[in-house]
């Protein structure tokens, strides 16, 4: 991962890798759904589509982690994402794709936004056994924990830059040759 300041006086964070495996064939299977980030049940709305795909599937063993990556990614363009052209078009309604895509061993999670910077986690946990009780929360950071819990969940996690501006976040579940995680 690579390091970079978020300006003075903010702390370094790590930007998530931009490079990952990429599929040289079609999906076997394939749902999408646009959402704006104003609308009210816009997570609920991630969370349901991607259970409903993965029954119809038939990898509902997934559906628990799925749904919480989804509603973090999700989550995050809601609370943080800025469109490019956001001056240009004060007001209006920040648009999110999810899409689901599996393969017979692999299941991939894409959130895209209209925010070209690249997601951050903090670096290092700040968390350690040894810490006295009082100071191990104070290590803890207040932001980037929903891509730590999709860093941890997931196989693989990485992002892309739109070629036309914002930016899409992809996961990956391995899965074995009976589409459980391996």
């Amino acid at each position: 991962m690579n390091t970079c300041k978020s300006g003075p006086g903010f702390e370094s964070f790590a930007v998530l890798t931009r490079s990952g495996p990429e599929p040289s064939e079609p999906a076997e299977r394939f749902r999408a759904l646009t959402l704006f980030a104003e609308t009210p049940g816009t997570v609920r709305a991630a969370r349901e589509m991607t259970r409903a795909a993965l029954e119809d599937w038939g990898l509902p063993h997934l559906a628990e982690d799925a749904r919480l990556v989804v509603s973090e990614l999700v989550g995050n363009v809601i609370h943080h994402a800025v469109p490019d052209d956001f001056r240009t078009r004060p007001g209006a309604a920040r648009r999110i794709d999810l899409a689901l895509r599996c393969w017979p061993r692999r299941l991939f999670i894409e959130v895209t936004d209209e925010d070209s910077s690249p997601p951050v986690l903090p670096v290092g946990e700040g968390f350690s056994a040894e810490l006295p009780e009082n100071t191990a929360e104070a290590l803890l950071p207040d932001s980037g924990r929903g891509l730590m819990i999709v860093q941890r969940l997931t196989d693989a996690l990485w992002w892309v830059p739109g070629l036309a501006g914002g930016k899409t976040v992809i996961c990956r579940f391995d899965l074995d040759r009976d589409g459980v995680l391996s």
